[in-house]
């Protein structure tokens, strides 16, 4: 509980007042079974430039995570909200949808489409030149990565058959939400949450820009009939569905036209990923790679529907019980709240300043036993009286929610008291988080911490702060701490 061992003395204190946490949605019984989530999805909102601008560290490029890189025309970035919440932010080449009303409205139409074999689409941005769209952020990489480029193993054969049968999943749902376009279906947009589980981008669901481009990667990839005349089908969507079905098989990216010649020669095990070997059953694999060559028919019309690729895959699933984070051998970290949370703990664990400063408002100086009293029977002098008008007018702009001014008069009264305050150390700190003074936030809670040492109010507004200023661990750390002292006051009051 060492608090003044703190890593944030390198940070620099936020410039811009925090925003409210945005609102959720509520779980939809359509969209599958969404108690599976650990989390609500934010309801779909228009967000300003600068709170993105801001969530990206101002688009800077230590924060792009599309595996295409910085001189792509539409990058993606990993960004943190105001509301600590991670989102990805993909960003639009300058006026490829020159009609900010028409991106909004296609965008609103994309985010309506919920399911937890999707990465939501959250919002949107459509300011001046700059188009952006806000999805869910997915920690654990894209299929791309742990295909072609993995590190530790390679993906084992029953993920990758999880892999096509939840992105058919999607497909399908997509399909019944009246959205059987999807742009440019391929290995890269398949991305996998902090369980292992893979989901398909929303990003998809658009076209990469108004001008009607729909595929950015090699033409040898591209449905035959996009070559013939430029137009995207719903059987072109099942065509790719069949070179991602390749990507599983081989483990390589295969021209389409080469692994047809294969499967037509008999050849089905020079297709094979040789790291897969002993891993599946002969007729498992058949029967993909014969799914594969049906959604990869030259002609559209003689294509599976997404109905049938779910009814193919769903018999070679085999470790259904085996959760995805297993199978793919990756570290899942759980954050576990404290059990036992007073309101204001529940409230700083939720970042919610709001319930917070009620809060401190109604506990007012009641923690601090006799520091009033002993200001009230000091000698009556003109610095005693400059202090409590200090302090009173402190209480009032803290009251107020006129956060600066408190700011400005908790400072005064810093300085003037004999004895230092807990509680004003605990308002100012709040009042420096309501205007985005995260840094400044965290010193005045640990100060207050100094003046009672086992008080939980401290430990809480250290968490919130830590919280703000994107330190988890530490903040979950102080949570705990807070509530076992939280615990121990009120063992002690019963004994």
């Amino acid at each position: 509980m060492g608090c003044f061992q703190s890593k944030t003395a390198h940070l620099h204190s936020p410039d811009d007042p925090s925003s409210t946490p945005e609102p959720t949605a509520k779980p939809d019984s359509a969209n599958g079974d969404q108690s599976d989530q650990e989390h609500q999805v934010p309801a779909f909102k228009e967000y300003g430039l600068s709170e993105l601008r801001k969530a990206t560290n101002g688009f800077s490029s230590d924060h792009i995570v599309s595996e295409s890189g910085e001189k792509a025309p539409n990058v993606v970035y990993r960004g943190k909200l105001d509301s600590n919440r991670l989102v990805a932010v993909k960003r639009f080449s300058k006026l490829s949808w020159p009609d900010a009303q028409q991106f909004v409205a296609e965008a609103a139409g994309v985010g309506k489409v919920r399911h937890k074999r999707l990465v939501n689409l959250i919002g949107c941005c459509a300011e001046g030149d700059e188009r952006l769209l806000v999805a869910e952020y997915m920690p654990n990489d894209t299929l791309s990565k742990h295909l072609f480029h993995w590190d530790k193993q390679p993906l084992p054969w029953d993920m990758r058959v999880r892999v096509a049968y939840y992105i058919a999943q999607a497909l399908d749902h997509c399909n019944t939400e009246n959205r059987k376009i999807y742009h440019d279906l391929n290995a890269y947009r398949v991305l996998f949450d902090e369980d292992g589980d893979p989901r398909l981008s929303s990003f998809g669901l658009m076209k990469n820009s108004r001008d009607g481009k729909s595929y950015s990667t090699n033409l040898a990839y591209t449905p035959p009939e996009f070559l013939r005349t430029g137009r995207v089908i719903p059987e072109s969507v099942i065509y790719s569905y069949g070179t991602v079905l390749l990507d599983l098989l081989s483990g390589k990216h295969i021209p389409p036209s080469h692994a047809l010649d294969l499967i037509r020669g008999k050849n089905v095990l020079l297709l094979m990923d040789s790291s897969l070997e002993g891993q599946y059953a002969n007729d498992d694999a058949t029967k993909l790679v014969e799914l594969a060559s049906k959604c990869l028919q030259s002609e559209a019309r003689d294509r599976p529907d997404t109905n049938f690729l779910l009814t193919a895959v769903a018999p070679l699933q085999k470790q259904k019980e085996v959760a995805s984070h297993v199978l793919m051998g990756l570290t899942k970290t759980t954050v576990v709240l404290p059990t036992m949370l007073s309101p204001l703990g529940k409230a700083c664990a939720r970042m919610d300043l709001t319930a917070v400063h009620d809060i401190l408002l109604k506990t007012g100086y009641k923690d601090e036993e006799g520091a009033e009293n002993e200001l009230s029977f000091q000698e009556w002098t003109q610095q005693v009286q400059e202090m409590l008008n200090t302090k009173k007018f402190g209480d009032i702009a803290f009251r107020d929610k006129d956060f600066k001014s408190a700011i400005d008069y908790y400072s005064k009264l810093v300085v003037m008291m004999p004895v230092p305050s807990a509680t004003v150390f605990a308002r100012r700190a709040l009042s420096y988080l309501m205007i985005g003074q995260a840094e400044l936030a965290l010193r005045d809670a640990m100060q207050a911490q100094v003046c009672i040492p086992e008080w939980p109010t401290a430990f809480y507004l250290q968490a919130l702060a830590l919280s703000k200023l994107g330190m988890e661990t530490d903040a979950q750390d102080m949570l705990n701490d807070g509530a076992a002292f939280e615990a121990k006051r009120h063992n002690s009051w019963r004994n």
